[in-house]
């Protein structure tokens, strides 16, 4: 009976040599026990053993007289200066070997290789895992993958997995070989697959050694590695991510079974059984996830994350468009397609209700790439908001002083959505910039009507309008006042930043950038049962610099330039006791090597009252640089970060204010403008007022004979085409913002009181998406999946007050565990404070600003909370039994949150 004898190569011929020739004296002959892998030929090569070099021949032969024979050359070919081995390998048996061969071989006998112990003396391990010594697949592959510098030494026993995780380091090039351990999950495989290098290394193994590291993987890794691996054999591992976001895009579609198909053609051979395309999916779409979260953040590797997505899915969306699947998978929430259909399907509802459109951008929102697409997110969103606005009713302006309170309040903010719009969408899909251009002319004509509107009361406003009686408005010559003086008083020392042409829309947007844990917004307290809210002044007409701006600073109608100003601030702050200096365009600037000028940084130094004139909105009108880009970032405002962070150093609180507005031009080029006689400046003139236009007179009209001609309409103008104007009667020209800050709550005057952001943003701009509404219990009578969003009855747990029983933050403050609590917390506040400020979270659906709960304690006890991020503080310690976050301070202390379940499992003993 003939046995089969085991296969050897070079690498186990070596480590049998290195092994018994040390031992062997000066025998020459070496008998293998096995077949070499290079059948009928012989292999010669040199082999190091104890510091001297050895020739091997390797002779494989399968009879006693070809063993005889290569014994009988090698002798006589031997050469006696250096030290030559024969190894014989072949299939006679040891039994027919007369002992006038084996007195020569070395132990007489044939060696028997055993690829287990070979593989211990190459790790250096005393024993092996017992499951390794059947799997021929892995033994062979461990002698073959070698490294040059061998094995790592594995300790006492080289287990399977250390074995087969150097075996995939060496052969595929995952991880390092010297390594104790080797990290692999989906991430490290998908990572691996997308350079064509190392598929097409495992695509070179033998058939069993991929099937024997395939099964070990999806063991360790998973089910998605039999796909990814069976890909990579077939030169497509590359493709690997790109097809398993197909694969999720397809398995989620509602015409599943012809995406599959579509998919078939494009897996081929690499797709087993439709079965392990769910976990091949699964694990794809987890992978590009994680890569999708590490782009959404902030470290340094964002926008190489933000590539490495992006590419892949781009390459998902090329293959599906191949196959002809574009169509089946509609809408992904994962694929680039799928967000520009949404995005699609989005301004194709702009015209209509808002309803519509909120689901649109609730769709669009949920797409995983919205974030990675944030600009083209945000104009989006923006352009929902400008739906809300215009379907949202009108007020109608009552005086010129509620029209430029609720300019700023609002329309304000729409002139800052259209800025946005307008600066394009990114997409460049044409249907979507169509949308976006009906709908900006569709807010631009009913801004058109509101500035109407209000030109018809200032027209009859001006008449009589002066300090004396200004008609219930704040006028900019009253400024200084009303809102500067109260933040000097007992010794304050008020920054003033006059930023030169700000509007309403530039203003709300400066605001929003504001650190709101350095600055805190304030404003003279409200009349009772009024909410609190911006100032805004009313510009002197024409609403130019030299008039506007001059009667800001001396506190007076006045008109000149800057010496007039500076000597009119002087005298103003002199008659209050205090010194005063004001820097203009040149001189607040530092010289090389300096943020600031020096002699600002004195000036802030003292107790005196300083106020700063930036120009950079004024002069980028004419310059063309809001042309292209509508919105004002603090950074591109020239110094503007620097003079607040050297305001909140020094300690100084802030009113930012403008002298008047502008209007962007937004006419189509080449639009022809009517003729005009009298022209004065870009937006106002003398003679007969025309279509668009209003003619003003009285002490408030800074012209020659108190009288002038002051276009409303945003599209008129009197001179060459520039980025934007100031002069005229539009809401945006002659509202003047009235930001007032305190750097920390001691600082708020008497008479103030902070204002929440809630108080600050337009409901319509919020939405539902961005201010979730409270949902109660479910309604037995309604249809199912239906919830109430009115006043529950009396029976419900919720924010009401239950008879007997009070409002859940009154049965709170009421409960054994609050009043134990409250006995550890130093200067706790009120129990009425605690409740309204419960019910006032859990109203607003769980989540306010610290500001907006520091108002809620404030409304219901008259005590002003002069730190509410403090007050927060105070809060958690007093809520938060054992640690449990029933209240909490989130986004990096910008918003307040109280869950609402703990709550009611801490304090009234109710299951959750």
């Amino acid at each position: 009976m003939t046995t089969t004898r085991p296969v050897v190569g070079r690498r186990a011929i070596e480590v049998l040599l290195q092994a018994e020739l040390p031992k062997a004296a000066d025998r020459r002959l070496v008998l293998v026990d096995a077949a070499y892998e290079a059948r009928g030929q012989e292999t010669e090569f040199g082999l190091r053993i104890d510091g001297r070099t050895h020739w091997v021949r390797v002779s494989d032969q399968d009879s006693v007289l070809g063993i005889t024979d290569a014994w009988q050359r090698h002798r006589a070919e031997a050469k006696p200066d250096r030290t030559d081995v024969l190894v014989v390998t072949g299939q006679v048996p040891a039994d027919q070997l007369g002992w006038d061969l084996r007195a020569h071989a070395v132990r007489h006998h044939p060696l028997a290789v055993d690829r287990a112990d070979i593989v211990k003396q190459l790790f250096g391990a005393a024993d092996l895992d017992t499951r390794m010594a059947g799997e021929r697949w892995l033994l062979d592959a461990l002698l073959e993958a070698e490294p040059v510098d061998g094995w790592p030494r594995a300790g006492a026993v080289l287990t399977r997995d250390r074995a087969v995780r150097a075996l995939i380091a060496a052969r595929l090039g995952i991880g390092d070989t010297t390594s104790d351990t080797l990290d692999l999950d989906a991430d490290t495989l998908f990572v691996w697959s997308r350079n064509a290098a190392g598929p097409a290394r495992y695509a070179a193994l033998s058939p069993a050694e991929q099937e024997g590291i395939g099964a070990w993987l999806a063991t360790t890794v998973g089910f998605a590695a039999p796909t990814l691996l069976a890909l990579a054999a077939d030169g497509r591992g590359t493709d690997a991510l790109p097809l398993g976001a197909l694969a999720s895009a397809a398995l989620s579609s509602t015409a599943a079974e012809a995406a599959g198909f579509a998919l078939g053609t494009l897996f081929g051979s690499a797709l087993a059984s439709f079965d392990a395309l769910r976990p091949f999916a699964n694990a794809a779409t987890g992978v590009l996830s994680r890569w999708i979260a590490q782009a959404e953040g902030s470290g340094p590797q964002r926008g190489a994350a933000r590539d490495r997505v992006l590419d892949v899915l781009d390459r998902a969306d090329r293959l599906a468009a191949e196959a002809r699947l574009s169509p089946l998978i509609g809408a992904d929430r994962l694929l680039p397609s799928g967000y520009r259909a949404r995005l699609g399907a989005l301004a194709s509802v702009l015209d209509g209700p808002a309803a519509p459109a909120e689901t649109a951008l609730r769709k669009l929102t949920e797409h995983q790439l919205s974030g990675l697409y944030a600009e083209s997110t945000d104009t989006a969103r923006t352009a929902v908001r400008l739906v809300r606005w215009m379907r949202a009713p009108l007020p109608e302006v009552e005086s010129v002083a509620q029209g430029v309170r609720t300019h700023l309040a609002s329309s304000g903010w729409a002139d800052l959505a259209v800025g946005v719009l307008a600066e394009g969408e990114t997409s460049r899909d044409p249907a979507v910039a169509d949308a976006y251009q009906r709908l900006i002319g569709a807010v631009r004509a009913r801004r058109t009507g509101l500035d109407e509107a209000f030109a018809r009361k200032l027209t009859r406003w001006t008449e009589t309008a002066c300090q004396q009686a200004p008609g219930g408005a704040l006028l900019i010559e009253d400024v200084l006042a009303q809102a500067a003086a109260p933040l000097a008083r007992d010794g304050g020392r008020p920054l003033i930043l006059v930023l030169d042409g700000m509007s309403a829309d530039v203003a709300v947007q400066l605001a929003g950038e504001l650190d709101r844990r350095v600055w805190t917004e304030v404003v003279p307290k409200p009349r009772e049962g009024t909410r609190p809210a911006r100032q805004a002044a009313v510009s002197m007409l024409p609403s130019v610099t030299r008039t506007s701006r001059t009667s800001l600073l001396c506190g007076q109608a006045a008109e000149g330039g800057q010496d007039r100003e500076r000597s009119g601030f002087t005298t103003f702050w002199k008659k209050r006791h205090r010194g005063a200096h004001l820097f203009h365009k040149g001189g607040f600037e530092g010289p090389p090597g300096h943020r600031l000028a020096p002699e600002l940084l004195q000036a802030l130094a003292t107790d005196d009252i300083v106020a700063v004139v930036v120009n950079t909105i004024d002069d980028a009108l004419g310059d063309g640089r809001e042309g292209a880009r509508g919105r004002w970032p603090l950074d591109d405002v020239a110094k503007l970060p620097d003079l607040l962070n050297a305001a909140r150093d020094y300690g100084r609180p802030v009113l930012l204010v403008s002298d008047h507005g502008h209007v962007l031009d937004r006419t189509p080029r080449g639009r022809q403008q009517p003729s005009a006689e009298g022209v004065e400046g870009a937006r106002w003139r003398t003679g007969t007022p025309g279509d668009g236009e209003i003619a003003v007179a009285g002490p408030r009209v800074r012209t020659p004979g108190g009288r002038a001609v002051l276009p409303w309409r945003e599209d008129l103008r009197y001179i060459a085409r520039q980025a934007g104007y100031h002069g005229g009667a539009s809401l945006a020209e002659v509202t003047v913002p009235v930001l007032t800050l305190v750097p920390s709550a001691d600082q708020i005057p008497a008479g103030w009181t902070l204002l929440p952001v809630e108080d600050i943003t337009p409901d319509w701009w919020r939405g539902s998406d961005e201010h979730p509404p409270v949902e109660s219990e479910p309604d037995a009578g309604a249809a199912e999946g239906r919830t109430r969003r009115h006043k529950p009855e009396p029976q419900s747990e919720g924010i009401f007050a239950v008879p007997g029983r009070g409002s859940l933050g009154e049965q709170t403050v009421r409960s054994a565990p609050y009043k134990a609590q409250r006995e550890f917390v130093r200067l706790a506040p009120a129990d009425k404070a605690v409740a309204a400020v419960l019910d006032a979270l859990l109203t607003a659906g769980g989540k306010l600003s610290p500001g907006a709960v520091a108002a809620a304690a404030q409304a219901a006890t008259g005590k002003s909370q002069r730190n509410p991020e403090r007050f927060a503080t105070v809060l958690e310690r007093l809520l938060n039994i054992d640690g449990y976050p029933v209240l909490q301070l989130v986004e990096s202390g910008r918003t307040v949150q109280l869950d609402r379940a703990l709550l009611v499992q801490q304090f009234l003993g109710e299951p959750t």
